[in-house]
């Protein structure tokens, strides 16, 4: 409707999603073919465990990480990686979506809003995960490349925690965006900020102190994993109970 507010969805990428770390799966795909050795890759995994269960807004953490995620593409050609990334988006990002988050989003663009990821990721991993779901657009920690390869440096900050808050206050003043009526989603605590930049917080797969705030402050909470366990449990049961159906009334022979 002409007049209307913009709004705007807007998803954190891991464990909300997708079950894991996309910058993880990018890592994989790189040591699989051989850009970089065990030991490099074991310093990065170590770097993103570390910042994930702190579970404090420790700057040193957060520095470690920040460097880690920008260093391991260092030196590399941007077309190169992006070509790896779609590899990669095929063999371990496709698999892992998670499908009751994608049909939200889904959702959001039938009612013609837009959808756009915000992630601590790199910014370029960001927007071939956004092609690929059909979605507008995706926010990112902006890796520096000169003449075409990533030099390990960062352009501003990680977008993490508050700085999550500030690039989307940031899109919405560049784009016409009405923050009060848009939406957000996260699992984690970490992305509070974001999700009280708008008028819609939603949370996915919650993290325990998100789920405390959600059920504070009545945010909706959608949780896949609980669906996915039920089916596990509940799968192998139907399964039974349909085989012990044939048993007591075994299908007629037919000529």
């Amino acid at each position: 409707m002409t007049g209307s507010p913009k709004r705007v969805a807007f998803f954190d990428v891991d464990n909300t999603i997708l079950r894991g770390s996309s910058l993880f799966f990018l890592g994989r795909g790189m040591y699989q073919r051989g850009f970089f050795s065990k030991r490099d890759i074991s310093a990065f995994v170590l770097a993103n465990l570390r910042y994930r269960l702190t579970g404090t807004e420790d700057p040193k953490e957060i520095e470690k990480f920040q460097n880690a995620a920008c260093e391991f593409i260092g030196g590399h050609n941007v077309n190169e990686i992006l070509i790896i990334g779609g590899e990669v988006y095929d063999e371990y990002v496709s698999p892992a979506l998670w499908q009751g988050t994608i049909e939200i989003a889904n959702q959001h663009l039938a009612q013609g809003e837009e959808v756009w990821l915000v992630t601590a990721a790199p910014e370029d991993m960001a927007h071939l995960i956004a092609q690929r779901l059909g979605f507008t657009g995706a926010i990112g920690t902006k890796a520096e490349a000169i003449n075409g390869t990533y030099t390990g440096k960062m352009i501003g900050k990680l977008l993490h925690g508050k700085e999550k808050a500030v690039a989307i206050n940031s899109l919405a003043r560049e784009n016409g965006i009405d923050l009060t009526h848009s939406y957000a989603y996260s699992d984690s605590h970490h992305d509070i900020p974001l999700l009280e930049a708008v008028g819609n917080p939603r949370a996915i797969n919650p993290d325990t102190l998100l789920q405390i705030r959600a059920i504070r402050d009545g945010w909706p909470i959608h949780d896949f994993r609980r669906a996915r366990a039920l089916k596990a449990f509940f799968g192998p049961i139907a399964a039974r109970i349909a085989a012990l159906g044939v048993l007591i009334n075994p299908p007629r022979k037919t000529d």
